[in-house]
């Protein structure tokens, strides 16, 4: 049976020179499988989060890990230390499932495929080397216990970029925190290697003032003995190398930005005011007309 305006037949089909009264539903080819769990405000408030326990957590480490090296404390022995770091690597392990599974199915492939180092960085190696007993270098365990924080220096990236506005700002803010430190840790690491063997090294000041005169490439009168030192001596020494061209075009970049809003101010300034006592300048005329509007 017909519609009243003989529109549409039976069944919804419309019929020449009508429209259906409503209107057709579109397929939802896989729709719901793309979409995330959570709504993006929400997925982002949860990320957040986990991004700020890392950073915190990271910190924490530092603090740890500075003062078993200023005490000389076997880290392997302090059990507080061990466990602490293997909740803090549990937790970024959760970090990084959780964001997985906050990501939309058809973007999982391509987390996997930017972020596997993420997952890389969280597994607890220490307490997996302490509970199948390998044995190791004290080297090779010291410099295992700086594995987690790594993952701790991309959660600040991520952090920075997401307080500032500018990309150029995040990105430089960034490099320096992540400088400052690899100057730090470098400095750490050295004045554990070299302290026992180097009789210019005595204190941590000592390496402190080596990295800093190392990163900024101006020399320095300690110089290293060990394998470990000459190392990260040449890792300050490009670290440094790459801060000063990135700085300059920082600076380059602020610059011109400031050139740029002070032309646009007084380009508004010249156009919104007149000289004094001078008339505005009448509108052109146009070509044939004269003053009363009619042709000459």
């Amino acid at each position: 049976m017909g519609t009243k305006d003989g529109n549409i037949a039976d069944g919804g089909t419309p019929r020449k020179g009508g429209a259906p009264d409503v209107a057709p539903q579109p397929a939802r080819a896989g729709g719901d499988a793309q979409r995330s769990v959570l709504s993006p405000r929400h997925r982002r408030v949860v990320l957040d989060v986990l991004h700020y326990l890392v950073l915190v957590l990271s910190v924490m480490l530092i603090l740890f890990i500075s003062y078993d090296t200023f005490r000389n404390i076997p880290f392997l022995e302090n059990r507080v230390y061990m466990r602490f770091q293997l909740w803090v690597c549990v937790v970024f392990l959760l970090d990084f499932f959780i964001e997985l599974w906050l990501t939309p199915k058809s973007g999982r492939k391509g987390y996997w495929k930017s972020k596997w180092v993420y997952l890389v960085l969280s597994v607890p190696y220490l307490s997996l080397i302490n509970l199948t007993n390998l044995q190791l270098g004290t080297d090779s365990l010291y410099v295992f216990r700086f594995v987690p924080l790594l993952r701790g220096a991309m959660a600040l990236v991520i952090v920075i970029n997401y307080i500032t506005s500018s990309r150029i700002t995040g990105l430089f803010i960034s490099y320096i925190s992540i400088l400052v430190l690899v100057v730090y840790f470098g400095c750490l690491i050295f004045y554990q290697q070299e302290q026992p063997v180097n009789p210019l090294v005595t204190s941590y000041w000592d390496a402190f003032w080596w990295g800093g005169a190392v990163v900024t490439t101006i020399g320095c009168s300690v110089y290293p003995v060990t394998v470990t030192g000459k190392v990260l001596v040449v890792v300050l020494s490009f670290m440094g190398e790459i801060m000063f061209p990135l700085f300059t075009v920082y600076l380059s970049s602020l610059i011109l930005k400031q050139r740029s809003v002070l032309k646009f101010v007084n380009k508004a300034k010249s156009t919104s005011k007149t000289p004094s006592g001078q008339p505005k300048a009448a509108p052109a005329e146009a070509p044939g007309v004269g003053v009363s509007g009619n042709k000459s």
